[in-house]
């Protein structure tokens, strides 16, 4: 059923929960795993022309920092990418690219706290996806999210 996995990461927090549900899928179904990070182009568009470059490299190494977590956290073969662009435009194509069954993302990035149920690249990954996309939110470690903990029950 899945052949292949798409991690989609940008090394935040909230990410990791996803990382480890999205591995645990490509385990059970002996699937190829890809994990991407995206570097945002228009991030640094934004940014004044003369932090640019000093940006872009930082952006890359926090892209090889979240690829590096999922390999190091994963018991099998890991193919890795980064790309620039528009992270969900360039995760659906990189999805096509690969022939991915399914992406796996974060509900929130390192910008979702603005958003109420999905951050704005998780919410365009699942409108736009070409394959079934499975988003995994961090669950509070406190049990404040609403879940109940063992002491709760």
């Amino acid at each position: 059923m899945f052949d292949t996995v798409v991690i989609a990461t940008d090394g935040s927090d909230s990410v990791k929960r996803a990382v480890d549900v999205a591995l645990d899928l490509a385990g059970r179904f002996d699937a190829e795993v890809h994990a991407l990070s995206v570097i945002d182009a228009s991030e640094v568009d934004a940014s004044p022309q003369q932090l640019r470059d000093e940006l872009e490299t930082a952006l890359e190494t926090t892209a090889d920092a979240a690829l590096a977590t999922v390999e190091n956290r994963a018991q099998r073969d890991v193919t890795t990418a980064v790309r620039k662009g528009h992270p969900a435009v360039e995760t659906c194509e990189y999805a096509r690219d690969v022939d991915a069954d399914a992406i796996a993302t974060g509900t929130r990035g390192r910008h979702g706290e603005n958003r109420l149920l999905l951050g704005s690249v998780a919410e365009r990954i699942v409108r736009t996806s070409p394959v079934p996309v499975l988003t995994v939110r961090q669950l509070d470690p406190t049990g404040d999210d609403g879940t109940e903990t063992a002491a709760d029950a």
